[in-house]
């Protein structure tokens, strides 16, 4: 789904370019989480940030901001999509590019030298890890996000033929009822003011698309899938998931863009 880490690294590149407050960051993630705290994930990352230190009492995502505004008054945010065999806009080896390809996400603050990786730690907690992340590596490949959109457009036709070939609305019938109940669970993201409508509809036209993954990839109830069935469905969605990903990394890139280059009275 658009994830924690989007909005963080939306509203974070808004708040550093004066057109967010931090309570506004702080309001936006909210909907991920009853509570969010944060710690470092080792004592280099502490003595560079000045967040807490494993074993020590985590802190605020409050405190996170200001490490943020003390390391890169004037950066913005990257956000960070990865999956095993895809590893665009990771910095390179280390504990950041771990954690963000197990989760699925996390943000890099390349001006202030570290990155966060958010993770449910309990019930309504989620935590944000920081990792110094000396070197950001290059540059990410620019997909404009006309592309993207057009890409992600002809992945959902995909998607539709891949629930066919896969037979999960032969096995669960209500399937389509279940992609949209799938949606309706989600939190609902909160955007800046001046967000591109562009980006907005590719944000949502990829959480329709991951709520359809989410189907087809479910086993069927009370069954499960052969060896070769599993990789023959594994294979096959592979590259939607693929889609997904760039497509929100084209727009939280384009809507950072826009926010930060707005001029500021």
């Amino acid at each position: 789904m658009s994830c924690a880490s989007a909005t963080l690294a939306v509203w974070a590149s808004a708040w550093l370019a004066g057109a967010a407050a931090p309570d506004d960051v702080l309001d936006a993630l909210a909907p991920w989480s009853d509570a969010h705290d944060v710690l470092a994930a080792d004592s280099a990352s502490s003595a560079l940030t000045g967040m807490p230190a494993p074993g020590e009492r985590p802190t605020s995502l409050a405190l996170l901001l200001a490490a943020v505004r003390r390391g890169g008054p004037r950066g913005h945010a990257r956000l960070v999509l990865a999956a095993p065999g895809d590893v665009r806009g990771l910095p390179g080896p280390g504990g950041f590019s771990r954690e963000a390809t197990t989760t699925g996400e996390g943000v890099l603050f390349t001006d202030a030298g570290f990155g966060v990786v958010p993770s449910p730690i309990a019930d309504g907690v989620v935590r944000w890890t920081v990792y110094a992340v000396p070197d950001s590596g290059p540059v990410p490949e620019y997909v404009a996000l006309n592309e993207a959109e057009r890409e992600l457009r002809g992945q959902v036709r995909n998607a539709a033929a891949a629930i066919a070939d896969l037979g999960v609305a032969r096995h669960r019938p209500g399937v389509r009822e279940e992609i949209a109940a799938s949606l309706r669970r989600r939190p609902r993201a909160l955007w800046p003011d001046g967000m591109p409508p562009q980006a907005l509809r590719v944000l949502q036209q990829a959480d329709e698309v991951d709520a359809i993954l989410s189907a087809a990839a479910g086993d069927d109830p009370g069954g499960a899938l052969s060896a070769s069935a599993a990789v023959a469905r594994s294979d096959a969605l592979r590259p939607i998931a693929t889609a997904v990903r760039v497509a929100r990394r084209a727009a939280v890139g384009e809507a950072v863009r826009v926010l930060v280059s707005v001029p500021r009275t």
